[in-house]
């Protein structure tokens, strides 16, 4: 008997869960430098403003958001971080959410570059 060319679906066939369950990757979002700040945009289409929580720790960025749809009976979460190679003015970082896409500006603070140590790659 040969094997169904989409394991994942056949395995899960019958069972209610999300498809985007089990997607490897995930392409909701954009980062680019530009005139002394990084600009990242992320697609949330669906949740509140009230529910989006951004914060910065330590150099990471966490976006976080819960949404609970009653009609459906689902709830979607969602939940990043993003890490920045260079030393960002944390007080100046803003965020606006418009039209499903969370609009994020992190001014970089004199263009400093975060040390770090190189770690070896053995083979």
């Amino acid at each position: 008997m040969p094997l169904p060319e989409n394991l994942t679906s056949s395995w899960t066939q019958g069972l209610d869960l999300p498809s985007k369950l089990f997607e490897s990757g995930r392409n909701d979002y954009e980062l680019f430098e530009e005139d002394g700040e990084f600009v990242l945009t992320v697609e949330m289409p669906g949740f509140d403003p009230e529910s989006i929580a951004v914060t910065w720790e330590e150099g990471v960025l966490n976006v976080a958001a819960e949404h609970e749809d009653t009609q459906r009976g689902r709830r979607r979460t969602y939940h990043r971080r993003f890490r920045f190679p260079k030393t960002i003015d944390d007080e100046s970082i803003e965020a606006e959410y418009n039209n499903g896409m969370l609009e994020i500006r992190l001014p970089i603070e004199a263009d400093e570059t975060v040390t770090g140590t190189e770690i070896e790659v053995k083979a």
